[in-house]
């Protein structure tokens, strides 16, 4: 299985290399002036497209972030042995 990060880099070096030979004319594309003006900024569209979907995914994880019940009361009757177990140690603590 090929990692995630490999992934997005191969993806982005290949479309970075076709950028950069249309934009520095290693390949000639019969273009009206207007097309190679949004050629050349192209990346930076992308990058904010990239930033506005990373942007969304966060905000709906976190939207959507699911409460555990059971490991929180697991956790409350953890804590509780724990003082209880100190306590019978002789430590003294403040609530």
């Amino acid at each position: 299985m090929i990692p995630k990060l490999f992934q997005w880099l191969t993806g982005v070096s290949l479309l970075m290399s076709v950028w950069f030979s249309i934009v520095f004319g290693y390949v000639k594309l019969d273009m009206p002036g207007n097309c190679l003006e949004v050629v050349q900024v192209m990346p930076l569209y992308l990058l904010m497209c990239f930033a506005c979907y990373s942007l969304a995914v966060v905000g709906y994880r976190v939207a959507t972030f699911n409460d555990c019940v059971d490991a929180s009361e697991e956790l409350k009757r953890q804590i509780k042995e724990a003082r209880a177990d100190l306590k019978k140690k002789g430590f003294k603590y403040f609530d």
